[in-house]
């Protein structure tokens, strides 16, 4: 009976210790992410928005878990995300994206409302994006044609903004890390705004460049220095842009294989047609009839400038956004970074899934015992 009565204690005073830990993290939270527009809120209120997290209002999923579609007691629209308990983005994670989104204001950024962190639970409270995301557009054969040349200049041109604010503009200095066409937003208007700040990291000062030991991103978006050395710097965020900007044309993923050559990606495609001064034949099909040649040509050869081998031969998001907006002169690329992927016959990542990662995935890890 002693032994029994020991176990129970024990487990009462662990459970009492982890109800402890939980209540101290979320007052941190809370402290820390005071702002005047943001809220703090209640689980039971979430609840309710969702119909008790209802699969009819379920939005997508991802690693970190999923994410559901609410309306307030004030009937206003928002987007839950809901991290799951098994997701790799802890509490850590959590507090950075709260935190950053609401110290940043700007029409291309996603609004973040408020949260909720009550036991194991842990959400984000997002103003709600009707057009989902730009990848369910530009990948869908159907729903492709829904974005003509002058709506995907003009989504390019706020992602562009976007990102300046974030690495120029705004009274932190962010590098996002996770860059890519699902974490790009669309509001009713079919605006752009980045979102998903999760494993974003503040540089101080002066601060160019950082080193990280847990390299986490997303197969295909991430550039070389940062997968084979886990450096990064505001030009790994114009390397993703830059695939992002030809996955916009081409309506194609980078890492798709192509009939006639499958060893090669999107950038190693381009970049061949490039040479062969046949670049347009990357364009999307769907938007043939509303394109513009030059314009078009300038964002291939844009493109192909931010996704450059050599960090220092990238542009940076000012010098993209002059280069987009005015009809200067542009520096001839050299061969890109990742013209070839892994052999056919290869696992497609780490996790042995495809091609692909999300920002809760180790890629490499390099850690001191």
């Amino acid at each position: 009976m002693k032994k029994k009565r020991k176990t129970s204690t024990s487990k009462k005073k662990k459970k009492k210790e982890e109800n402890k830990r939980d209540y101290l993290e979320g007052n941190e939270l809370e402290e820390n992410s005071r702002h005047p527009d943001l809220l703090i809120f209640d689980l039971s209120c979430i609840v309710a928005a969702t119909d008790n997290f209802s699969p009819i209002n379920k939005l997508g999923q991802g690693g970190f878990g999923s994410v559901f579609k609410g309306q307030l007691s004030n009937r206003q629209q928002v987007a839950v995300k809901r991290l799951s308990k098994s997701s790799g983005q802890g509490i850590e994670e959590f507090k950075n994206e709260v935190m950053l989104i609401a110290k940043l204001q700007h029409r291309n950024l996603v609004k973040l409302f408020g949260c909720c962190i009550q036991g194991e639970e842990k959400m984000l409270i997002y103003e709600y994006m009707p057009n989902k995301s730009l990848d369910f557009f530009i990948f869908d054969h159907t729903r492709n044609s829904l974005l003509n040349w002058g709506k995907r200049f003009e989504i390019i041109i706020g992602i562009t903004r976007g990102i300046l604010y974030l690495h120029q503009d705004s009274r932190l200095r962010i590098i996002h890390r996770d860059l890519k066409t699902s974490n790009v937003l669309l509001d009713g208007e079919m605006n752009p705004k980045i979102s998903d700040f999760g494993i974003a990291r503040i540089f101080k000062g002066d601060q160019i460049q950082d080193k990280t030991t847990r390299v986490i991103g997303t197969y295909g978006y991430m550039s070389p220095e940062y997968v084979i050395f886990g450096k990064f710097s505001t030009k790994s965020d114009v390397f993703s842009f830059g695939v992002i900007l030809l996955e916009i044309i081409s309506g194609k993923k980078n890492n798709s294989s192509y009939q006639t050559h499958p060893s090669l990606t999107l950038i190693g495609h381009v970049w061949e047609l490039w040479t062969k001064d046949r670049a347009l034949d990357i364009v999307d099909s769907s938007i043939t009839e509303s394109f513009v040649s030059h314009e078009v040509l300038r964002c291939i050869q844009i493109g192909l400038l931010c996704v450059q081998e050599d960090a220092t031969d990238r542009p940076t998001m000012l010098a993209i956004l002059l280069m987009l907006s005015c009809e200067t002169t542009l520096p001839s690329p050299k061969q890109p970074a990742f013209v070839f992927k892994r052999p056919t016959n290869d696992l497609g990542s780490v996790t042995g899934k495809g091609f692909y990662s999300i920002n809760d995935v180790t890629i490499t890890t390099f850690e001191a015992r």
